[in-house]
């Protein structure tokens, strides 16, 4: 199967450099950009209004000054909302972002990205996929992005609406499933997204062997994470890139 031609980074800084910076912010993204990073994984949702934002949980009290759902915020309460403060004082005042605002600030620093399709609980999947993918595509180029969600549904709907060769899409797992190859076949997945503590080297092998990429999450130490390059691990996303940069030293781009 034909898949856009990525050149994905050993390192993917998540939910932008999150160490650094509010997670899922603009000043995250120009972080990792800044740390050297080319590629950064975010996560999009929609607001009760229907607005795609880039944002990770259900509701908005770990991040923000405010308190409730996601859903029952529109753009014009959501964007009054500090989602710095939380982290320190000198990001006082950020505001939660849009997609197109997001999607703008990566084109313009000419940096790839995984674009989560959030699916919290009670929230409508094909609307998530409906409305952000289209956006996406006109976006970025192929070469620079990959969709990935835990939710079937989503991936299948993106599928729909985007072939093989035009998106490729990362399949998410917490623990490798004994269906895993075929939900990533139902999807022609490009990629598959697992968390590193539960990765088995001969699943990291039969994922290879299948044809896709084995990225890891979220991997913040560099020695602890050693023996899993060997494994064939194409990608760490990571919170604390700086910290596996220097750890890895000339090896970080290969």
């Amino acid at each position: 199967m034909i898949h856009p031609a990525i050149s994905l980074p050993r390192l993917i800084a998540h939910r932008g450099f999150s160490a650094q910076a509010p997670e899922n912010t603009l000043s995250a993204v120009r972080a990792a950009k800044e740390a050297n990073c080319s590629w950064v994984e975010l996560d999009v949702q929609l607001l009760g209004d229907g607005t795609p934002v880039i944002w990770h949980d259900a509701d908005v009290a770990r991040c923000s000054d405010g308190r409730g759902a996601l859903q029952d915020f529109n753009w014009a309460s959501a964007s009054k909302l500090d989602v710095g403060s939380w982290f320190g004082d000198s990001f006082n005042g950020e505001r939660m972002v849009q997609l197109k605002t997001m999607l703008s600030l990566l084109d313009e620093l000419d940096m790839g990205a995984n674009l989560e399709l959030k699916v919290n609980k009670g929230r409508d999947a094909i609307a998530l996929v409906d409305r952000v993918i289209p956006m996406i595509l006109d976006a970025l180029p192929a070469e620079r992005l990959v969709v990935s969600s835990f939710d079937l549904n989503a991936l299948k709907r993106t599928r729909e609406l985007a072939g093989p060769d035009r998106l490729a899409l990362g399949s998410l797992f917490t623990s490798l499933p004994p269906d895993w190859a075929k939900r990533c076949q139902a999807v022609t997945a490009y990629s598959i997204h697992v968390h590193w503590p539960r990765l088995k080297r001969a699943q990291a092998q039969a994922m290879r062997e299948a044809g896709y990429q084995v990225l890891c999450y979220t991997v913040n130490d560099p020695s602890a994470f050693e023996p899993h390059w060997a494994w064939g691990i194409k990608s760490a996303i990571t919170d604390v890139p700086a910290s596996f940069q220097r750890f890895l030293g000339d090896e970080t781009t290969q």
